[in-house]
């Protein structure tokens, strides 16, 4: 990233000159990448070793007794792939990321490393847009945050509003996101969260309602909660500029199917419909 700020700041300038603190900034980028490569390398090149990996079982203490005795790989270089593969996140090489933080969830005993190393292969998916493990992983963080005891009531709700925050990303991306993304935020206990904290994410659930026919008829149970529409966002406002991403087809969709449901529920209500 250090050498993309550089490649940049030449190409305004029209120079090849650059400043002092980017190359001592570079500098200290390639010292600490070079520190934590040494750290992680014995575990990066056994994790190569496809033969080896084979060895690898279910039971952790027998992996962690295995890789200790035959290969010298004790808690600190496991602990080093951790920091490692947050620094390659930083560095945008995203794939390796997902794999260096898979096989340490897998050897990882620290069950709150190993949750903040399942949100990095989350959000490592979603960067890639691998929807379909991304929403696995999804699935993996929403189980563990419905059955983990959290230190107070507050923490367990901004981990589900974090949580969905993220599911946006994969549920308008997914095939059948959709759906799920209603079953999902339409929860009691996600409801309650988004209610107590995140009331703007009630937009994209009555939009997924909208737009969603099959599920459309659930959504006058939806409408009893205290929704608020705000014409000024993303799918239904003005300032679609403002966005660094198009959301026109979607505003267009949401348009279209609430001029069919309230044509659909006006047509229910009346026996005569005058066309003219």
């Amino acid at each position: 990233m250090v050498d993309y700020a550089m490649d940049i700041h030449k190409s305004l300038y029209h120079t090849e000159d650059v400043p002092q603190d980017m190359i001592e900034r570079r500098a200290e980028v390639v010292a600490r990448l070079k520190a934590l490569e040494e750290g992680a390398a014995p575990l990066v090149a056994f994790l190569q070793n496809a033969n080896a990996v084979q060895e690898l079982r279910a039971d952790k203490q027998y992996c962690l007794q295995m890789l200790n005795d035959r290969f010298q790989i004790g808690p600190k270089q496991i602990e080093a792939l951790y920091q490692y593969a947050k620094f390659q996140f930083e560095c945008g090489n995203y794939s390796g990321v997902a794999d260096y933080l898979y096989q340490y969830r897998a050897l990882c005993t620290n069950s709150e490393r190993s949750l903040s190393a399942l949100w990095g292969k989350l959000v490592a998916e979603i960067l890639m847009q691998n929807w379909d493990i991304a929403l696995e992983e999804l699935n993996r963080l929403k189980e563990i945050i419905d059955s983990k005891s959290f230190s107070s009531p507050l923490n367990q709700i901004q981990s589900r509003i974090w949580l969905m925050h993220w599911s946006l990303f994969i549920f308008f991306n997914h095939d059948n996101g959709r759906t799920q993304i209603i079953d999902l935020f339409n929860q009691d206990k996600y409801l309650n969260a988004i209610q107590t904290n995140g009331p703007h994410l009630l937009r994209y659930l009555s939009t997924a309602f909208m737009v969603n026919k099959r599920r459309r008829p659930q959504f006058k149970d939806f409408i009893k909660v205290d929704v608020i529409v705000i014409l000024n966002d993303p799918f239904l406002g003005k300032r679609v500029e403002d966005n660094n991403f198009s959301t026109v087809p979607m505003r267009d969709e949401f348009l279209e199917n609430a001029r069919l449901f309230i044509f659909e529920t006006y047509c229910r209500i009346h026996q005569r419909i005058n066309i003219f």
